[in-house]
């Protein structure tokens, strides 16, 4: 539970280390968020470290776009490798989350 006042930064983290499961909306401009970036790595190490449930659902959007960046995906990496550098700890973290989250089975909506 998010409480006014807190910092919504290390308590988003923290809710996601604490959750049993998460599930990522991947919609087209998903990417463009550092933020985003940031939570799914952060759900992805916790699926690796304490096998957190994950389940994807893709919104508009294939899970191959995501996992090997494609139209969208692609331009987005493209701005954060600008911006942090292209072989930056981050974007070389948020790629590897993308692959791996991408890579899972999930649901896929292409209409809303």
């Amino acid at each position: 539970e998010l409480k006014k006042g807190e910092q919504i930064a290390s308590a988003l983290m923290k809710a996601i280390e604490e959750s049993q499961i998460a599930i990522i909306v991947f919609s087209e401009d998903y990417a463009s968020s550092w933020w985003c970036l940031e939570e799914l790595a952060r759900i992805m190490e916790c699926k690796k470290e304490r096998d957190l449930m994950v389940f994807p659902l893709f919104y508009k959007v294939e899970p191959r776009e995501v996992r090997t960046p494609r139209g969208s995906y692609r331009d987005a990496m493209m701005e954060h490798e600008s911006k942090f550098g292209k072989d930056s700890k981050e974007v070389n973290r948020w790629k590897k989350a993308l692959f791996n989250a991408g890579s899972l089975s999930g649901w896929h909506l292409k209409d809303g």
